[in-house]
């Protein structure tokens, strides 16, 4: 076999194994994002009022996974839970995977992606991130990177990645100190994430991934100006565009390392 051929094959295997990431990630997608829809009708309560319970007929729900349904409903149906979310969550593990590759930070990635699609979801609905998720996914993001730092070939650094969680957490804190009306204390905590899973790339990749969540953010608000829809004293919520800026200073981390 000659050089070339050799260069051939190396090349070709490569890219089937990437490909073959990709569908295991969009299928790991699918079928969490399936999960989702019965966890985000039960957190998407108000704030102030504890997590739903019980369907709109008053039938209780039970459990956090699964379609949102109730079985003693004449319609069988006890919320209309999300159902893109299993698309939606397919589309950013396949796009995640297609960026990372095999390096082993893609687990991590793999990981967090669905309960941010979730975080995403209930903060749209009733503009509140619930406690339970924000802080455990915070810690679970540092120790998931710190046991990856362990593993050979991986691309980035533990260090930058608990000083970004510090540092992006910081600064969120500052805004709320300074207008809480405009910052709730939930975008301060899950700030601790969105800064760890950018630090891990390096502080560039923090600064893209902030830059990019606070840009998202104003072009929202702007559109909802142009199209009358709010002012400019209406609430929106962030915590969307904080994962979605930290979902693309990920995968141009990714892409870069």
């Amino acid at each position: 076999m000659s050089i070339d051929s050799a260069i051939d094959s190396v090349m070709n295997s490569a890219i089937d194994i990437d490909l073959v990431v990709v569908l295991v990630a969009a299928l790991w997608g699918a079928a969490t994002g399936a999960l989702l829809p019965r966890a985000a009708y039960r957190f998407s309560a108000p704030s102030g009022e504890a997590w739903r319970e019980r369907c709109p007929d008053g039938h209780p729900v039970r459990g956090w996974l699964g379609r949102a349904r109730c079985g003693q409903c004449p319609a069988g149906q006890a919320s209309h839970g999300p159902r893109t979310a299993s698309l939606a969550t397919a589309l950013v593990c396949a796009a995640l995977a297609a960026a990372t590759g095999t390096r082993p930070e893609a687990a991590v990635w793999l990981l967090l992606a669905p309960v941010g699609v979730l975080l995403a979801v209930v903060d749209l609905k009733v503009r509140r991130l619930p406690d339970p998720l924000t802080l455990p996914l915070a810690g679970a993001a540092l120790v998931l990177l710190g046991l990856t730092a362990l593993v050979p070939e991986h691309a980035g650094e533990w260090t930058t990645a608990l000083l970004g969680a510090l540092a992006l957490g910081a600064g969120y804190l500052v805004l709320f100190l300074i207008n809480p009306a405009g910052m709730g204390f939930g975008d301060v905590k899950l700030a601790l994430t969105a800064g760890a899973v950018l630090g891990w790339y390096g502080w560039p990749t923090l600064m893209l991934g902030t830059f990019a969540g606070f840009l998202l953010g104003a072009l929202y608000g702007g559109a909802l100006l142009v199209a009358r829809r709010a002012d400019r004293k209406t609430a929106i919520p962030f915590g969307p565009f904080l994962i979605a800026g930290a979902f693309l200073g990920v995968l141009a981390g990714a892409y870069a390392a």
